[in-house]
């Protein structure tokens, strides 16, 4: 994909760079500082090149007002710690405060400014905002790309004021996406789970124009296999999208292959350690629910990726947070990340609950590129155009 890269950015200037900060925290504590350490390859490539760095970036939802609790300060102290500098804040994201600040800070220096929702123009994508915020740098970079597919003033509008560049992590994200689906080696697999075809329909038109094979998981293939006339007993279904369902299989033929679950793992209750059974697609007990995938569609999953040369995956096999409905997802991604080490697949994959699983699995690291954006990675795999990465082309 044809994008500026922070190699091409200016020397010595000052750089207005999007972050994604919106961190976990209690009792005024970061909690968890993993956006914060995603930030670190671009804020260093900036100081090499001897600039300064203003930081952007939102906190929760203050909805345009000051909301205390909702400040970026406490970020200040645990950046500082993971870059071995300091770092200034600026009470503000515009205006005096933010220009104060920037104009003390020496080459190299990093500063954060105020979280940008506490204006109400943030979310509007206000012009008028837009152009302040460009007044206090001289480019900008954008570095996050779980906010990309938001249209706002400091993911968007700013790129249109000033010239606009991808940072390190943004960059990471585009080009892992682009070798997935964008000009991806071939066959490509798809593995997408989840609860409901209906959040997930455009992915799914998406995609089976655009891979090879797709195999459906989780609660999803429940509506398929009761689409094709399979009794579910009291799986979780969505009953009144089985002409959707069986509209996609019709699509998919001669286009791509679907992978349906073959047998599955059945239980009368969601709970650690319950008694649960494989068994074969119309064998599911009225008083049942299907909440893994069997040990056959395992090997077929299996088989699928020793034939593809690139994965895709979003969403879990099963309800892996509850073993022993683990097994599938956990077996699929331990398989997964094992090829991807050695080589053999290109093994991308994002949304929440597909990070949660791989870490549960402990293989995220092991996979070619593991996306925390959420939304905009949905997006994206959707065929959707997201604001923030087209500014930057």
């Amino acid at each position: 994909m044809n994008f500026r890269r922070i190699e091409n950015a200016p020397d010595s200037k000052i750089a207005l760079v999007r972050v994604d900060f919106n961190v976990p925290m209690a009792d005024g504590k970061v909690t968890d500082d993993t956006r914060l350490r995603a930030a670190l390859p671009t804020i260093r490539a900036l100081q090499a090149k001897g600039c300064k760095i203003a930081l952007l970036a939102h906190f929760d939802r203050p909805k345009g007002k000051r909301v205390p609790e909702m400040s970026l300060k406490p970020v200040v102290e645990p950046l500082a710690k993971l870059l071995g500098a300091p770092v200034a804040f600026a009470d503000d994201c515009v205006g005096e405060a933010a220009k104060t600040a920037i104009t003390s800070a020496l080459a190299g220096g990093v500063i954060l400014l105020e979280n940008t929702r506490y204006h109400t123009g943030e979310e509007k994508n206000d012009p008028a905002l837009a152009a302040e915020m460009a007044k206090l740098g001289d480019f900008y970079v954008n570095d996050a790309f779980s906010a990309a597919h938001r249209a706002h003033a400091s993911t968007e509008g700013v790129a249109h004021v000033l010239p606009a560049y991808a940072g390190k992590q943004m960059e990471r994200e585009l080009d892992a996406l682009e070798a997935a689906l964008g000009k991806p080696k071939r066959p490509v697999l798809g593995i997408v789970g989840g609860a409901k075809v209906s959040t997930k329909l455009d992915l799914l038109q998406n995609l089976i124009a655009k891979l090879d094979r797709l195999a459906i998981g989780g609660g999803m293939a429940n509506t398929f296999l009761y689409a094709q006339g399979h009794d579910i007993g009291g799986s979780l279904a969505e009953k009144d999208m089985a002409d959707t369902a069986r509209a996609i299989i019709a699509a998919a033929a001669g286009k791509c292959e679907l992978l349906l679950p073959v047998d599955v793992v059945a239980a009368s209750e969601v709970k650690p350690g319950a008694a649960a059974r494989t068994c074969g697609l119309d064998a599911v007990g009225a008083d049942e629910k299907i909440l893994d995938a069997g040990p056959e569609t395992v090997k077929r999953l299996i088989a699928a990726m020793d034939q593809s040369a690139t994965l895709i995956w979003n969403g879990p096999l099963g309800v892996f947070e509850v073993p022993p409905f683990d097994k599938a997802t956990v077996e699929a991604a331990k398989y997964a990340a094992a090829r991807a080490k050695v080589g053999k697949l290109i093994a991308v994959a994002g949304g929440g609950d597909t990070v949660a699983a791989l870490n549960y699995a402990g293989v995220a690291s092991d996979m070619t590129f593991v996306s925390t954006a959420g939304g905009a990675f949905l997006e994206w795999m959707e065929g959707k155009q997201l604001p923030g990465v087209e500014a930057l082309k």
